[in-house]
């Protein structure tokens, strides 16, 4: 993930990938559509859906993970839509 910075400066592109392979990883997924990437003073808010299986069934899943400057995972919310 680290590699994903240039000069210890994060990107829309790397904070976006971070995000993604955090997701995967923790959700057990192939598919994350980010749909908003936002920066607020010190950091990063990645927002979009992806999808689950709530007991047999597809659903989708809206999240937001915020990333600190070092793209470091600070929270994470997760909402069925």
């Amino acid at each position: 993930m680290k590699s994903a910075m240039k000069d210890n400066v994060l990107t829309k592109e790397s904070v976006q990938q971070i995000a993604v392979e955090f997701l995967k990883k923790r959700k057990c997924t192939d598919r994350v559509d980010v749909s908003a990437i936002e920066k607020e003073n010190e950091i990063w808010i990645i927002r979009g859906t992806c999808p689950i299986d709530l007991e047999g069934h597809p659903w989708a899943e809206r999240f937001e993970v915020v990333l600190d400057t070092k793209g470091n995972v600070k929270s994470t919310s997760f909402a069925l839509l």
